[in-house]
């Protein structure tokens, strides 16, 4: 009898282990919110979202506000419209605008909200204007090297003269 009741005890021992391993994986990979604050939506278009993905953080002043809900593309305005979940108790200005950002060097991105100075407060429903697209490292690359050639045809054609 007292054997079986230790494995009882060892069992349940093993489950909550199992139950608190997954929970911390799925806090760690960003798949579970234990947010109980009511939520509101909005959209946003942006030209390029880069690697942001849905369930991305959405931070205001390094505090997280928000999350990426979904991206989908709008085939009519050929632009990535992005649907943000924003807690209720944070409010913001209509002409707040977005920006996506990436955390470090090479992190994951998320969307930042610089608050504007409107009177009125983003509703349920209610789509961002003001939005900055992410930069994509190439593109820079791009520009960086044209620059540079651009430059060094310049001063060759002045040595020459």
């Amino acid at each position: 009898m007292e054997r079986s009741k230790n494995d009882v005890w060892v069992g349940l021992f093993v489950i909550v282990g199992l139950v608190a391993t997954l929970f911390l994986a799925l806090k760690a990979a960003n798949l579970l919110n234990l947010s109980f604050q009511s939520e509101y939506k909005v959209t946003a278009k942006f030209d390029n979202v880069g690697g942001l993905k849905p369930r991305a953080a959405v931070k205001s002043a390094g505090v997280v506000v928000g999350r990426v809900d979904s991206i989908t593309f709008n085939d009519k305005s050929y632009q990535a419209q992005v649907t943000l979940t924003l807690e209720s108790r944070y409010a913001f200005p209509k002409d707040s605008s977005l920006k996506i950002l990436t955390s470090g060097l090479l992190g994951e991105q998320y969307i930042g909200i610089e608050a504007g100075a409107g009177d009125k407060n983003l509703a349920a429903g209610d789509t961002i204007a003001s939005t900055q697209s992410a930069v994509v490292l190439e593109n820079l690359i791009g520009q960086f090297l044209y620059s540079k050639a651009a430059d060094g045809s310049n001063s060759q054609g002045a040595a020459k003269k």
